[in-house]
C-alpha cells in the first residue's frame, strides 16, 4: 500500500532531517512509529499523509508514484487518508457533529445517509450532548475525540494518527485505540505515532517503526522486505 525507498528530506540548504527511510506498509496490518522528541515522526507522518514531498527517493501510494504525480491528482488521493493531527485542525465554524460529518459529505454522502453514522461516532466518543458545540467552547480532550471521529468516519484505506490519546485519560485512550483497532480489522492499515509504551503493548500483531536521529531502525529487514501474510 505505501513504499518508501532511500526518502530524504530537508528544509532549505540545512542538513537532512530524514534519510534514507526506506519500508513497505502492507495492507490491513497496524503500525506504532516511535522515538525520541525530534526524531523526525511529524515530517515522516507529513509525507505519508501527502502534506510534504521527500527531498530524494520514491514514494509510492495505492501503487502510484508521488513524487511525479500532478499536484491536481493529489486531492483525490488525501480523500482516501484519515488523519488525527497533534494540533487537531477542526473547522472552528463548525460543530463538533459538523465537523465530524465534513468528510463524508466531501465524498457525497446524502444528510439522510451520514445521520446514523455521525450519531453513533458521536456516542462511542462520548460527546452525543456537546454534538453542536463549537471547537473553542471544548476541551483539548473533547476537541481531540471530535479530530478523530472525523478521521476515522468515512473508513480510509490508511489512517494517520499523530499522538492521537495525548490528552485524554487513560480509559478514553483505550475507548480511542479500540476504535483504531476496529478500523483495521475491517482493512485500513493504521500508522499511530505515539510515546506511550502501554499503549503499544495493547494491540496484537502490531508492529514497531522507530525514528533515530531521522533514520529509520530496521535492524531485521522486516520493514523494508515484509514477509507474506498468510
Amino acid at each position: 500500500m505505501v513504499e518508501f525507498d532511500s526518502v530524504g528530506l530537508r528544509y532549505g540548504p540545512d542538513a537532512e532531517i530524514l534519510s534514507d527511510i526506506s519500508f513497505n506498509l502492507q495492507p490491513g496490518s497496524f503500525y506504532f512509529l516511535t522515538g525520541p522528541s525530534g526524531a523526525g515522526k511529524t515530517s515522516l507522518l507529513k509525507m505519508l499523509y501527502l502534506a510534504q514531498r521527500p527531498s530524494r527517493g520514491i514514494v509510492r501510494l495505492f501503487g502510484e508514484d508521488l513524487v511525479s504525480m500532478p499536484r491536481h491528482r493529489l486531492p483525490g488521493f488525501r480523500r482516501r487518508i484519515g488523519v488525527v493531527f497533534q494540533d487537531f485542525r477542526l473547522i472552528p465554524h463548525l460543530s463538533a457533529r459538523d465537523n465530524i460529518a465534513l468528510p463524508l459529505r466531501i465524498a457525497g454522502v446524502s444528510e439522510e445517509d451520514l445521520a446514523g453514522p455521525v450519531g453513533e461516532m458521536l456516542s462511542w466518543i462520548g460527546l452525543s450532548e456537546r454534538a453542536e458545540a463549537r471547537p473553542a467552547t471544548l476541551s483539548g480532550g473533547e476537541q481531540q475525540r471530535v479530530a478523530i471521529a472525523r478521521a476515522v468516519i468515512a473508513r480510509p484505506q490508511l489512517l494517520v494518527a499523530d499522538e492521537p490519546t495525548g490528552n485524554v485519560d487513560p480509559d478514553m485512550a483505550m475507548r480511542l485505540l479500540g476504535l483504531f483497532e476496529a478500523l483495521n480489522r475491517l482493512g485500513t492499515t493504521v500508522v499511530v505515532a505515539t510515546h506511550d509504551i502501554h499503549l503499544i503493548s495493547r494491540i496484537d500483531n502490531a508492529q514497531m517503526m522507530r525514528l533515530e536521529k531521522g533514520r529509520l531502525a530496521d535492524p531485521t529487514g522486516a520493514l523494508r522486505y515484509p514477509p507474506n501474510r498468510a
